[in-house]
Order: structure tokens, then C-alpha cells, then sequence
């Protein structure tokens, strides 16, 4: 049994801002996460660049510096693994916690490495700040499970000369196609809406407006895949049902929070879809358990929280622990 005072679940750029928050409290808490630090941005598209600009991404008053308008990908993994080293944040990496369990004196939480070797921990208190790449939103049609089908974009080189669609219109949606294009690939993007959506960058749309104009991206507004085959897919489109020519497809449909795992240790859901927590301190409805980052958002819509908001939700945590008497006699 491994005994501490908090423990935090994700290591992310949020579940580190609160490690830090704590620590200035005098609690220093284990940070324990399934894989590597701020594993969601490591999963990002290779050369992504950031919507937020640098300074709304700082954790721990370090600066984050860039050379360019808006950090890239890289950048913002140096960035935050640089903030942990640098306030010492205890990290448990390639840790996945399985469930939590409410004590007398607080919770016991299971877990398991990447050995199969498993652990228990005991603590006073526990933050949740899991992320969600983990959990892509599925589409539910025939061929969703052929190998050929990602619900992940890394980069376009392997898809060159590949006949690509690309289910969804959001901002990753077409930074990936202009991607695609530039590689070589014949894209296709299948988008249920009825024109562009507002959430491209203002920088990017005249440039998909041009490519879409010219042919060199083919664009389906008001459709959706009905079927995946091997070399095939089927849309329903305005204009009726069609079967297109595909050798891979990007359904690229967002991701959501894992509510199951904060279901089973207790925390109940208000109707809108998000958990029950108190939106001054954080603690949610089982005291002694707090949430921070994108796991407070609604299932069906993950980017309410983005790093630039959950990033302050270890302070709420920290002041009202201060509050209570926590920390003072923390080394």
C-alpha cells in the first residue's frame, strides 16, 4: 500500500497546473498517468500549430515562448515537460488507475502498470483530470472496424496518392485535408453540415474555400457515410445516395471524457450532461473528490474546457484546501 495525502489522475497540461497550484499550498501530491506526460498533445497532428495564442497556455508562471504566432505541437510538449521538471512535480508515469473507492479515511485506488504489475495507493484526496483522446466519438456504421478507418490524424505522408475520406468539417477536419492535398492525396470531406463550419480558423477557410472552388478537395456538405466496404464507402448526399472510390477514411468526430470511470467512483451527472462538481472549489459530489481540466465537460461536447480555462481549476482546488487547514504541515 502506497499512502499519500493527493493524488491526481492525468498528467496533462491541466492536471499539472494543479500539481503546482497545490504545491505552493505545501501538498505534494503523485501525479499518476496511463502513459507519458501531456500524452493528448502527443497525439496531436505532427505539425499542428495551436488555436490559442502562447501566453493563454502557461502553467506554473513559467513563460512559454514561441517564434511564431501561435506554439506548434512540439513546442507545446518541450513547454510542459519542461514545467514539471523545472517545479519538480512527482509524476507515475505508464499508470493506469483503475477504480477508486471511497475509505473512512479517504479513497484506495487501484492500479496497474505497463507490466501488468498491480498496485494499490491510499490518499486523503483525489483530483481527476483525465483527458479524452482515449475515447474517440463513434460513428456506429457497417466497416467502422476496418483496419483502414483512424480516428486519429498524425501526418499526411503515409496517405499519399490514397484516395481519402474525411468524415467531419471541424478545424482538425481541415487542417488535416489541406494536409492531404499538399501530399498528393485525393481527399474527400463528408460533412453533415450544410456550409463550413465556424470553427475553422479565420486564417484557413479562404485557403479550403480555394482548394474546394479549384476541385483539388472535393466537399459534401449535408452528407453522411452510411457504409464503409474495403475499397468502397457509401454517402447519402443531397443529390442521393453515392459510392465513392476510398482507400482509407479519417473519422475524424471528436472525442469525449471517460464518464464511466468517474460513475463508478461515485459521481453522479446533472441533466446537461456534465458531473455534478461545485464550480468554486471543484469538488464534485463525492467530498474529497475534485475534477479538473476537460472531464468536467458534457460527454457529447468535449471542447466547453480547453487547456486556457482548465489550466485555473488547481487553484480553485488549492484555496479551498488552504481554506480548510491542508497543506500547512506538508513538506
Amino acid at each position: 500500500m502506497i499512502e499519500e495525502h493527493t493524488i491526481i489522475i492525468g498528467a496533462g497540461p491541466c492536471g499539472l497546473a494543479a500539481a503546482i497550484s497545490l504545491q505552493r499550498i505545501g501538498i505534494k501530491p503523485l501525479v499518476i498517468e496511463k502513459r507519458n506526460i501531456v500524452h493528448s498533445i502527443s497525439q496531436y497532428p505532427t505539425y499542428m500549430s495551436f488555436f490559442s495564442t502562447a501566453e493563454r497556455l502557461e502553467i506554473g508562471d513559467i513563460p512559454f515562448t514561441t517564434a511564431n504566432d501561435k506554439p506548434t505541437r512540439l513546442e507545446a510538449l518541450n513547454y510542459y515537460r519542461t514545467a514539471a521538471q523545472r517545479h519538480n512535480v512527482r509524476v507515475q508515469p505508464f499508470m493506469t488507475v483503475t477504480s477508486i473507492n471511497k475509505t473512512e479515511q479517504g479513497f484506495l485506488l487501484n492500479a496497474i502498470n505497463q507490466y501488468d504489475e498491480t498496485f494499490q495507493y491510499a490518499a486523503k484526496y483525489v483530483i481527476v483530470s483525465t483527458g479524452y483522446f482515449d475515447h474517440p466519438n463513434m460513428l456506429g456504421i457497417p466497416g467502422e472496424d476496418l483496419p483502414k478507418v483512424s480516428h486519429f490524424f498524425r501526418e499526411a505522408h503515409p496517405y499519399t496518392g490514397l484516395e481519402v475520406a474525411i468524415i467531419g468539417g471541424s478545424n482538425s477536419s481541415i487542417d488535416a485535408a489541406l494536409e492531404l492535398e499538399r501530399v498528393g492525396a485525393r481527399v474527400t470531406i463528408v460533412y453533415r453540415g450544410a456550409e463550413y463550419s465556424r470553427s475553422i480558423k479565420p486564417w484557413v477557410r479562404p485557403v479550403i474555400e480555394a482548394k474546394v472552388e479549384k476541385g483539388a478537395i472535393r466537399m459534401l456538405f449535408s452528407s453522411r457515410v452510411e457504409a464503409i466496404l474495403n475499397r468502397t464507402i457509401e454517402v447519402s448526399t443531397p443529390e442521393g445516395r453515392q459510392v465513392l472510390a476510398n482507400d482509407s477514411v479519417l473519422a475524424l468526430t471528436g472525442f469525449h471524457p471517460d464518464h464511466d470511470f468517474l460513475t463508478a467512483a461515485g459521481v453522479t451527472f446533472e441533466p446537461e450532461g456534465h458531473p455534478s462538481y461545485n464550480q468554486d472549489t471543484m469538488e464534485s459530489n463525492v467530498p474529497g473528490i475534485f475534477l479538473a481540466g476537460v472531464v468536467v465537460s458534457r460527454k457529447e461536447d468535449a471542447n466547453e474546457i480547453f487547456i486556457e480555462s482548465g489550466r485555473f481549476h488547481g487553484d480553485k482546488i488549492a484555496a479551498y484546501l488552504s481554506a480548510r487547514g491542508e497543506g500547512q504541515a506538508q513538506s
